[in-house]
């Protein structure tokens, strides 16, 4: 059975990109906020988040700590937010690694391969 990756990404060719990278690799679930993903990761249980800090309404930052409460998939913070203390904020808001926009697709997929293989 192939492993499953749940992409949260409201902007959709950010989102786009993200399926190209991974659509070969891994069933694919998607959000495009942080109510969806907190859902999605209680129904269709991913083996790896990818998360957008900047999502309308809740913020990936309060979806992380939500799934937290009940879940111990990886997630990878993925923000254009690059500023001193961010990548410290998303980790300790429960994400196990930052990925900054715009996305290394070489790296971010050894950072989810890496992950996935702790699973």
């Amino acid at each position: 059975m192939r492993r499953s990756l749940l992409i949260v990404e409201d902007v959709d060719l950010d989102r786009d990109l993200l399926v190209q990278i991974f659509q070969d690799r891994y069933e694919l679930g998607l959000a495009a906020d942080g109510e969806t993903a907190v859902e999605l990761t209680e129904t269709f249980g991913p083996d790896l988040i990818l998360m957008d800090i900047g999502l309308p309404g809740m913020s990936g930052l309060e979806a992380v700590r939500r799934i937290r409460a009940t879940s111990t998939v990886p997630i990878i913070a993925v923000s254009s937010r690059v500023m001193p203390g961010d990548r410290e904020e998303a980790l300790e808001a429960g994400c196990d690694d930052f990925v900054a926009k715009p996305i290394d697709d070489v790296a971010l997929m050894e950072m989810v391969d890496r992950l996935m293989e702790r699973r």
